[in-house]
C-alpha cells in the first residue's frame, strides 16, 4: 500500500523504520509537527521523525494543524491508501480522516480500552499494572475509541520506568503496525469495536502530579518515581529548592524514619514514607546534573532528622 506516516517524537521512529523496511508498502511522505524550540539555546529543531524522513529523502509535511486546507489538498494529491500514526500530537479533523481509502490507523501504547489518552505508559506504571501492551486501531473523532485491529502484550517489570517500558513497546508495536498494514492490504484483518467495559483514561502527567507525597506508602512513592521517569521527573523540595528523584528503590528493611525524614550514610541515603523507607539512588539538584544520592548528601551535609519537602 501507499502510506503517509504521521508521527513526531523519537518513540515513533522504530515504527517508521519498520514500515520503510516492509517490502509490501511504500512510505510516500511523513506528517509531523512543525519544528520547535529545543535545547538550552531554544533553537528551532526538526522532530525525530522529520530527521529520519530527511535521511531517506521522503517528503515531509509539517502543517500547523491538520485542518489546514493546503495540507489536506497535498494529502489528496498523494492519495495514500492508509495513514499509520504513532504519537503524532494533533487531533485529526473529519475531512482529513476521510482522505485515505483505509483511514488512519493509530499505534497506541496500551491494551485498549484501558488507558486512552496522552500518557498510557506512565499511567500503567503509576497504577501498578502488571501487564500492558500496544494496540492498533482505526482513528475516529473520539479519544482513542476506534475499533481495534490487533494487540501485543508486554509485562511490566518491578523496576521498569516509563522510559524503559516505552522503549520496549515502541519496538514491539512497530512489528504490530506492519502486520496491521499487511492485514488491511490483503483483507485478512478487520477492526473490532472496543468493549464498553474497562475504559480508563490517561491524561498528560503534569509537574504537579510528579511531586512526591512522603506520607504515601513506599510502594506509591516508588511508582511515582518510576512512572515519571524520564519526564516530567518526580521531585520534592529540600531547603526550599527542587530536588528531582531520578532513581529510588523501596527499602523495607529500614524503619524508624518519619515521612520525609532523611538518613544519610556514607554510601546510602534513605527517606521515610507513610510505610517503610525508600532509598534514594540518583538525584538531580536544581540547576545541576544528576548525581549519586550519597554524593549529594555529603555535599549538602544533611542534618540529623532533616526532612524533604519541608
Amino acid at each position: 500500500m501507499k502510506l503517509v506516516f504521521a508521527g513526531t517524537p523519537e518513540v515513533a521512529v522504530p515504527a517508521l523504520d519498520a514500515l520503510l523496511a516492509a517490502e509490501r508498502h511504500e512510505v510516500a511522505a511523513v506528517v509531523t509537527r512543525p519544528d520547535a524550540p529545543a535545547g538550552r539555546g531554544r533553537r528551532l529543531a526538526a522532530s525525530p521523525v522529520a530527521e529520519r524522513a530527511e535521511e531517506e529523502g521522503i517528503e515531509i509535511l509539517r502543517p500547523a494543524h491538520p485542518r489546514d486546507p493546503e495540507f489536506q489538498e497535498r494529502l489528496r494529491e498523494i492519495a495514500p491508501d492508509c495513514c499509520p500514526v504513532v504519537a503524532y500530537g494533533a487531533l485529526l479533523p473529519r475531512p482529513a480522516l476521510d482522505i485515505p481509502a483505509h483511514g488512519w490507523v493509530n499505534l497506541h501504547f496500551s491494551l485498549l480500552p484501558a488507558w486512552r489518552g496522552a500518557a498510557p505508559v506512565q499511567h500503567a506504571v503509576l497504577a501498578g499494572d502488571e501487564l500492558t501492551g500496544a494496540s492498533t486501531f482505526r482513528i475516529e473523532e473520539g479519544l482513542d475509541s476506534g475499533p481495534v485491529f490487533g494487540v501485543v502484550t508486554e509485562e511490566i517489570r518491578p523496576t521498569d520506568t516509563s522510559g524503559d517500558l516505552l522503549t520496549r513497546l515502541a519496538l514491539a508495536g512497530a512489528g504490530l503496525l506492519v502486520a496491521t498494514m499487511d492485514g488491511i492490504e490483503d483483507g485478512s484483518l478487520h477492526a473490532v469495536p472496543q468493549p464498553a467495559e474497562g475504559v480508563s483514561h490517561a491524561p498528560k502527567i503534569s509537574v504537579t502530579d510528579a511531586r512526591i507525597d512522603w506520607t504515601a506508602p513506599a510502594l506509591r512513592v516508588d511508582r511515582v518515581v518510576r512512572g515519571c521517569a524520564p519526564a516530567p521527573g518526580a521531585w520534592t523540595l529540600f531547603r526550599g529548592e527542587r530536588l528531582k528523584l531520578v532513581h529510588a528503590a523501596p527499602a523495607p528493611e529500614v524503619g524508624d524514619l518519619a515521612p520525609g525524614e532523611v538518613r544519610a550514610g556514607k554510601k546510602s541515603v534513605h527517606v521515610g514514607t507513610g510505610s517503610h523507607a525508600v532509598e534514594l539512588v540518583w538525584v538531580q539538584p536544581q540547576g545541576k546534573k544528576p548525581m549519586r544520592a550519597a554524593d549529594w548528601a555529603r555535599g549538602v551535609r544533611v542534618a540529623p532528622a532533616e526532612r524533604l519537602d519541608s
